[in-house]
C-alpha cells in the first residue's frame, strides 16, 4: 500500500469513528421511545424546504450538515480505492446503511432514505474536489 493510501486509511478510519460518535451519542443524542424511519425520498428533505416551519439552524443542521459532514469521504476513499468511484460508492453506501442501521436499531436516531441522499451529495462533492486535484497534480 503506498504511503499516501495508508495515510487516508489512517484520516477515513478516525474521521468514521468521529462521525458514528456524533451521529449515534453526540449533540445530547439520547435514546427515542419510539423508533424512528422514514422510508419516502425527499419527505423530510421536503419537511426542511418549508422555511416558515423549521427554524433556520434546524435546516443548515440537517440539510447543510447531512451533505457538509461527509465530503471527506468523497475525497478519502478514492485515495484508498484508487479513484474508481463506483467502487468508493458502494463502500460509502454501505458504510451509511450500517450508520443508519445502528441509529435505529440504538433508537438514538432515525433511519431515513433522504440522509443518503443528502450524504451521497455529500460524498459526490468530495469526489469532485478528489477529481480536481487530481488532474491539477498531473
Amino acid at each position: 500500500m503506498k504511503k499516501s493510501s495508508l495515510i487516508s486509511l489512517v484520516l477515513l478510519i478516525g474521521y468514521t469513528f468521529l462521525l458514528a460518535y456524533w451521529m449515534i451519542w453526540g449533540f445530547g443524542r439520547g435514546v427515542q421511545p419510539d423508533y424512528m424511519y422514514n422510508l419516502r425520498p425527499f419527505h423530510t428533505i421536503g419537511s426542511y424546504l418549508r422555511i416558515d416551519d423549521v427554524d433556520t439552524s434546524t435546516w443548515v443542521i440537517n440539510l447543510i450538515g447531512n451533505i457538509g459532514v461527509f465530503v471527506p469521504f468523497g475525497i478519502l476513499i478514492p485515495l484508498i480505492w484508487g479513484g474508481c468511484l463506483l467502487k468508493g460508492w458502494g463502500s460509502f453506501i454501505v458504510g451509511v446503511f450500517i450508520l443508519e442501521t445502528t441509529q435505529l436499531v440504538t433508537r438514538r436516531g432515525s433511519f431515513d432514505i433522504d440522509d443518503f441522499i443528502l450524504n451521497s451529495l455529500g460524498f459526490l462533492i468530495g469526489y469532485g474536489v478528489y477529481v480536481v486535484f487530481k488532474r491539477r497534480a498531473k
